[in-house]
Parts: structure tokens; C-alpha cells; sequence
């Protein structure tokens, strides 16, 4: 026995080093998560349970964080521009999404969460789902890694897709907006095809994010009594974090602050995700999530960017 933990000191050390490095703002959450995940395949995650339970409970605190980001007036002022094509292409991602879940036999949590975190805003809109759908760990785990790898995929290909086809930088803005999945990466894509496409990009994105409450609070009334069991509380918590920020607007420096950790503390769930994944789960899983995320992204993609060029969204 003494022998086992032995061996097993290594590997405890330089996970909770590791771990700790992503409590610092120096790397990306596509970064932590593909940290966490090779460190479980290559040497293995000695807290499997622990990790896990964590994951979950700085998952829920990192949405409520970054409500802190947002006042009541910008979330109304921001969405209500953006409504009717926001929600057009939420309800045509969401049912696509599923329809494609069911021809990859995609299962159906890591189906529903993908495509709800593609509708939306990537990792944060995975987050507020998962509970109430009551996803496992290993099935919140493949949808995030699906959702990064894409996102990854996208800063570089977008800003080159966007200048091969001489986009404008509010075209660039809303497509980024409408067509990647997490705000952190459209922040990257649109800032490096220009400062007008940042301010496009980053308003609009906002519009889409908003929409969590609605679509978590909707689909937990949809499944009755069983989302009840589950109950988004933390999303309350989101709103009342943003209608502190609209009361007491003179401590903005203060949330400032408490969203910046918020977004370092979703950086260090994401490790602790990533770690969640072991081969056992990938050969159980395979290429299905990952086709099913890839195909409804290139959907999303054509069809936002062909709306742009003929004038439908502006």
C-alpha cells in the first residue's frame, strides 16, 4: 500500500501543479481543457471523483460570475436589436442539431448539449444545460472538448476566411458573432480582423448569450417534473448578479474584478473537465460528437455568412 501511494505521489503533484498554473490569467480555456484531458490519458487523473464534483460546483459559480459583466439596460439594450434573428437561428441550430444527433447516433446528452452549446455561446450555455438535462460527467466533458476544438479551429480560420472573401469588419463583426460558439473566441477572431469588427462582434455575441436564461429556463419547464429535481438555481443567481451591477454601478472596478475571476475560475473548471476524459470514454464515445459538432457548425457557418451577404442580417 505504501508502495501505491508512492508511485501515485508523482502524478498527485504534478496534477495539483498543473492545476494550479491555470488559476493565473496567463492561458485560454481551449488551453486548460486540452491540458486536463492529455494529463488524464497519459498518466491518468488520481481524483477522478473529487475532480469531478469540483468541476461541477465552479462551473455553476463561473455563470453566476459572469453576470457581473452585464447590467440589466445593456442585456435589454443589446437583445432587443437582435431578437428576431437571434432566436431564428437558435430554434434552426437546436432543431438541426438534433436531427443530425439522431443520424450520427450521437447520444443524447452529449447530442443536445453540443448543439445547445453551438446555438448559443459554446462552454457557458453547456454549463447552464447540463444540470437540468442531467448529463453524466463523461458526456459534459465530450461536448465541451467537441465545442474547444471548434472554437480552436475557428480563431484561425475565420480572420483567413473573412479577408480571402473581403468581408466588410461589421460583416466579419456578425458573422464571428453568429457562427463561433464561445465569446472569449470571437473576441480573438474579430479583434484580429479589425477594431470595428471587435465592437460588432462583442455586442452582438452578447445577444446570443442572453438568450441561456430563456432557452435553460424553457427546456427545465419542458421536462415537467424531472427538471424540477434539478432546478437552475445558479441562473437566478446570474440575473441577480447583473441587476446588483444595473443598483450599485459606482463599484464597477468591483465587478470588473469578479468577472475576470469568474472567466479564470471557468479556465481551471475546464482543466478539471479535461481530466474527466479518459480512453475509456473516447473509445465509447468516437468521431460521433465531433462529426455531429462539425457538421452543425458548418451549417451554422454557410447559412449565417450567405444571410450576411445578401443583406438579411445587418
Amino acid at each position: 500500500m505504501l508502495k501505491t501511494n508512492s508511485l501515485n505521489q508523482p502524478q498527485k503533484t504534478a496534477f495539483v501543479l498543473l492545476a494550479a498554473i491555470f488559476i493565473l490569467p496567463v492561458f485560454s480555456a481551449p488551453i486548460a481543457l486540452l491540458a486536463g484531458a492529455m494529463f488524464s490519458l497519459f498518466f491518468g487523473n488520481p481524483w477522478p471523483n473529487k475532480s469531478a464534483n469540483w468541476s461541477k460546483k465552479l462551473l455553476q459559480l463561473s455563470v453566476v460570475g459572469l453576470g457581473f459583466s452585464l447590467s440589466l439596460s445593456e442585456v435589454w439594450t443589446t437583445g432587443k436589436a437582435a431578437i428576431p434573428w437571434t432566436f431564428t437561428g437558435i430554434v434552426l441550430t437546436m432543431v438541426t442539431g438534433h436531427f443530425l444527433g439522431r443520424w450520427y447516433a450521437t447520444s443524447s446528452g452529449v447530442g443536445t448539449l453540443v448543439s445547445f452549446g453551438t446555438a448559443i455561446c459554446g462552454g457557458s450555455a453547456i454549463a447552464a444545460m447540463a444540470p437540468i438535462i442531467k448529463s453524466k460527467d463523461e458526456e459534459t466533458a465530450v461536448a465541451l472538448a467537441t465545442i474547444f476544438t471548434l472554437n480552436s479551429l475557428a480563431l484561425i480560420l475565420f480572420p483567413v476566411i473573412g479577408h480571402g472573401i473581403n468581408l466588410s469588419q461589421e460583416q466579419f463583426g456578425l458573422w464571428a458573432a453568429l457562427a463561433i460558439h464561445d465569446t472569449s473566441s470571437v473576441v480573438g477572431a474579430t479583434s484580429a480582423f479589425g477594431s470595428e469588427s471587435l465592437s460588432v462582434g462583442t455586442t452582438v455575441k452578447l445577444a446570443r448569450a442572453v438568450w441561456i436564461i430563456p432557452c435553460a429556463f424553457g427546456i427545465s419547464w419542458m421536462l415537467g417534473e424531472k427538471g424540477k429535481t434539478q432546478y437552475p438555481l445558479f441562473i437566478f443567481g446570474f440575473l441577480i448578479a447583473a441587476g446588483i451591477r444595473s443598483l450599485l454601478p459606482q463599484f464597477d472596478s468591483l465587478w470588473l474584478h469578479l468577472t475576470a475571476l469568474s472567466r479564470q475560475a471557468l479556465v481551471l473548471t475546464l482543466f478539471l473537465v479535461g481530466a474527466g476524459l479518459t480512453k475509456e470514454v473516447i473509445t465509447k464515445v468516437g468521431l460521433r460528437p465531433l462529426a455531429q459538432g462539425l457538421t452543425l457548425w458548418l451549417f451554422v457557418s454557410v447559412i449565417s455568412l450567405g444571410a450576411i451577404l445578401n443583406g438579411w442580417v445587418h
